[in-house]
């Protein structure tokens, strides 16, 4: 989705007296929310408001422009779409700037272009007109950085305001990915899009589907780029000599040895001075260690976010949720070997339909459709269905009798006005993330967890005695009847621990190694804490989870490692939370690779670095048995036998590299 990012006003071109401008926003197709703009000569008014499944920001602007279209003067107030709140301003002084956002005060003795930390997207039409009036079209910004810009297609649109022809332009600098804005030929807005979410000028609403897969174009052009450069396929066998293997069976670091691979499959794991045949590529491991691929267990993948969970040492995922058409053809390039990504286990999602529905997957109205949406993803072979925050809960029992008797698993949220010991007794087999579990310990009867409350009452969670009955009992019907859960750990930290000004405990490792709006990005908070004592509740709720995942692991619930946050340097701040639980790193790793191919029942061909399965794996030069932050430091990643060096990858996201790649010695 995109994120809300500059904000401002595109009132260069504005008419003399002030306009209203009206704009949809749309996530999946479906209209989700507004933007709408008042505009005069020098100074814009904005409003805008979105809600997809029960959150989202709502945001009020006061933008002064001067001239040429550069911001003098920004006010931004309202609450981002975790309920932190937003006062953000910034104002041109002299030659000079000052402002402030959540992470604090600053200033510059030069005014260059102002890229608000939280905004509309108005301002990308800002931004785009003040890149098309400089001679490169690039422009330094603040609070740091660059921002360029890059023409596509023109084209255009038929509605009820006449046709209005319309250019394509790609932002980049910005964000990790570019983001695309189109403007009409009067250089105001008309559109904004990225693969699932559109914000479009209203009556012009039926063009969503062609922007939305332009975009998906334009970012599939750019992967396929990456791709031609990063991807290294050699000819014949390929030797790494000089590494070690860990060995999730038994948990050790073992050798050194030799492993070689030969197209798509793992030749062998040899004495490490096993002489080389003719032809054979070598690398040299310089001692590292070689780990099998990980699995991110909760991914919504996207093309944005595929190619980072490779290079993070992710070969498989589960995806948990997502608009089919659009992972199928995510999936055909993966797997054509047209862009790089992980391979993909699939989840069927279903969701009920309510004001508060989540615009991912497919929305039913009746249990007879939701049986049809179980019939339809079992006969595409879905490993298992999701259902979601909006079904209504009685429907579960037959939708979990329907899928089981298809072969799928049933996983989930706990629907809205029930529990998670109603949803084990309808037959889940897994339940997702730690909140929903520990929501049917606080609420009262009749509160609606479709909303933000699902996160926000968290707070009532200091006060909960963790050897009461309702807990024990909870955890004891998981542990009988061998339910998982998928946790996502890392999503709890970040939402609960995260603070204006402080750099997210999720990220601290990576924090220097990101570009400087990612960075801003990362000191700031998801949640409200400006209440009296909500920061100590929310700590102190943290504090809870950790506590009762303990426990969970002590009474052998199988924990499964998931993100919910695009996978990546946030999966492997979840697999350090999972040695806070208590898993020791050999245990951690064993979890993320062979255990996820055991439960996927991919071992067979995936989870461990043996002669015949898949040549998925990564070298870091550390020993993850004994430090697990060792494996951010990545060299090389091995996806089904192709290399990929990180230090080639992360370049192309402005991401300073951990580690530099190996030494290759082609064949002869």
């Amino acid at each position: 989705m995109l994120r809300p990012l500059l904000l401002a006003a595109l009132v260069i071109a504005a008419p003399a007296g002030a306009e209203m401008r009206e704009y949809r926003v749309l996530s999946g197709g479906n209209d989700v929310g507004h933007l709408n703009v008042d505009a005069e000569p020098g100074r814009v008014v904005i409003d805008y408001d979105y809600k997809n499944n029960g959150r989202g920001p709502t945001i009020a602007e006061t933008v002064a422009l001067d001239e040429n279209g550069y911001p003098t003067a920004w006010e931004i107030a309202g609450a981002a779409t975790f309920g932190n709140q937003i006062e953000e301003s910034f104002a041109r002084t002299g030659d000079g700037a000052q402002w402030r956002d959540s992470t604090g005060t600053g200033e510059a003795a030069i005014s260059h272009f102002y890229v608000p930390q939280n905004s509309s997207p108005w301002a990308l039409a800002l931004l785009a007109r003040a890149l098309l009036a400089d001679e490169d079209h690039s422009i330094d910004v603040l609070p740091g950085g660059g921002a360029t810009l890059t023409a596509r297609r023109t084209q255009t649109f038929e509605g009820p305001g006449g046709p209005v022809t319309a250019t394509t332009y790609e932002i980049g600098g910005i964000e990790l990915n570019p983001s695309y804005v189109l403007l009409d030929e009067q250089g105001i807005l008309f559109a904004v899009a990225s693969s699932r979410f559109a914000v479009i000028r209203s009556g012009y609403e039926a063009a969503d589907a062609d922007l939305r897969a332009y975009a998906q174009q334009l970012s599939t052009e750019r992967f396929v780029s990456i791709q031609s450069e990063a991807a290294h396929n050699f000819d014949g066998p390929v030797r790494i000599r000089n590494v070690h293997v860990f060995n999730p069976a038994t948990l050790e670091r073992e050798g050194p040895f030799a492993v070689v691979w030969n197209g798509e499959r793992i030749a062998g794991v040899q004495p490490n001075d096993e002489p080389a045949t003719e032809g054979e590529t070598i690398i040299d491991g310089a001692g590292g260690t070689l780990v099998p691929g990980m699995y991110e267990m909760h991914a919504h993948l996207s093309q944005d976010d595929a190619l980072l969970n490779i290079a993070a040492g992710i070969t498989s995922a589960r995806d948990m949720g997502n608009e089919n058409d659009v992972l199928d053809g995510l999936i055909e390039r993966i797997e054509a070997g047209t862009i790089a990504g992980p391979r993909v286990t699939r989840s069927g999602f279903i969701e009920g339909l309510s004001e508060f529905s989540s615009q991912t997957g497919e929305l039913v109205e009746t249990e007879e459709q939701a049986l049809d949406m179980v019939r339809w993803y079992g006969a595409r072979g879905f490993y298992q269905v999701k259902l979601y925050n909006s079904m209504t809960p009685e429907w579960a029992p037959a939708l979990a009798a329907e899928a089981h008797r298809l072969g799928m698993r049933v996983t989930g949220h706990v629907p809205a006005f029930s529990n998670a010991d109603a949803m084990i007794a309808a037959g889940f087999d897994e339940l997702t993330h730690i909140n929903q579990i520990v929501l049917g310990w606080i609420l009262e009867e009749g509160e609606d967890t479709r909303t933000l409350l699902r996160l926000t009452a968290l707070d009532r969670l200091p006060e909960l005695d963790l050897a009461s009955e309702p807990v024990q009992h909870t955890i004891g019907l998981m542990a009988d009847n061998d339910i998982a859960l998928d946790p996502t750990v890392t999503i709890h930290e970040s939402l609960l621990l995260g603070r204006n000004g402080e750099i997210s405990p999720s990220f601290a490792a990576v924090f220097d190694h990101m570009p400087v709006g990612e960075q801003r990005s990362l000191r700031q908070a998801w949640s409200d804490v400006s209440a009296p004592g909500q920061d100590e509740k929310y700590r102190g709720a943290y504090a809870q989870i950790i506590a009762t995942l303990r426990m969970m692991r002590e009474r052998g619930i199988r924990l499964v490692p998931g993100t919910d946050m695009g996978g990546s340097f946030a999966y492997h701040r979840e697999l350090e939370l999972f040695e806070e639980i208590g898993y020791s790193p050999a245990e951690v790793l064993r979890i993320a690779t062979l255990g996820m191919a055991e439960y996927l029942g991919q071992d067979e061909d995936l989870g461990s670095i043996a002669h015949g399965k898949y040549a998925d794996f990564f070298l870091i030069p550390g020993d993850p048995t004994a430090d697990l932050g060792a494996i951010r430091a990545i060299s090389m990643v091995v996806a089904n036998g192709t290399a990929y060096f990180p230090s080639e990858i992360y370049p192309h996201f402005g991401i300073r590299p951990f580690a530099e790649a190996p030494a290759v010695t082609p064949a002869d």
